[in-house]
């Protein structure tokens, strides 16, 4: 390719951030603390709306089974993304991110190339993470954030409605995810892709996307600036 993306998209878990730290961490946090938070902030208007979005006599139960079935259901996320704030916010939690994502998103920030995050976790939970990383507050460096409500990650109408929000070509928008799937239905949509392969997560490469394995691969693949 000669031009570089003008939009880099990027998914969070196994990609930003590693797997172990939602799966050991996050969702552990958020299954600990369902029945406190619940008893204590069920009846303010936000959890409330939340909960009307979960069948069942049992809400808590219904929750837990979602939890336990690792469920792509908004409901659960915007409610885990409300339970890991007050982590964040007392400092019991920090957004893990693999040491070269940082550097890379700033200098891809300071050279012009518009960030945005597309992930399954709620865009309070995405923005709880980077805005509480272990690189410090990185949300003046992202234009956007998509979770579920845009649809679902292997939609390729999903992408289509991403492109149309950010005002952005498809065929400028690079996609990065370990998860082959997404990256083929935003290759439907017409947008780069590239697989990362981080060698912790036991990511296995898919042979149909370009594939790098770390952010300064995906630069040099995309001719994205370098960090200094």
């Amino acid at each position: 390719m000669t031009t570089p993306p003008a939009l880099v998209l990027t998914d969070i878990e196994g990609t930003t951030s590693a797997i172990a730290f939602v799966k050991d961490t996050l969702f552990p946090f958020a299954e600990a603390e369902l029945d406190a938070f619940l008893t204590a902030r069920g009846a303010e208007p936000e959890v409330a709306a939340i909960l009307a979005e979960v069948p069942g006599p049992d809400r808590a139960a219904t929750l837990r089974g979602w939890m336990a079935a690792d469920a792509k259901v908004t409901a659960l996320k915007s409610l885990q993304g409300l339970i890991w704030a007050a982590g964040f916010a007392d400092g019991r939690l920090r957004g893990h991110l693999w040491p070269d994502v940082a550097p890379c998103l700033r200098a891809w920030h300071a050279a012009g190339v518009a960030l945005a995050v597309y992930s399954s976790g709620s865009v309070g939970a995405q923005k709880l993470l980077f805005g509480h990383s272990e690189a410090g507050d990185l949300l003046p460096l992202f234009s956007g954030f998509f979770d579920t409500r845009v649809g679902g990650k292997r939609e390729a109408a999903s992408y289509a409605a991403i492109a149309a929000q950010t005002g952005q070509d498809p065929a400028r928008i690079l996609f990065l995810s370990d998860v082959a799937e997404e990256l083929d239905a935003a290759e439907a949509s017409g947008l780069m892709t590239c697989q990362l392969i981080r060698p912790q997560d036991g990511t296995v490469a898919s042979g149909r996307h370009q594939r790098a394995a770390d952010f300064p691969g995906v630069a040099r693949l995309f001719q994205l600036p370098l960090a200094a």
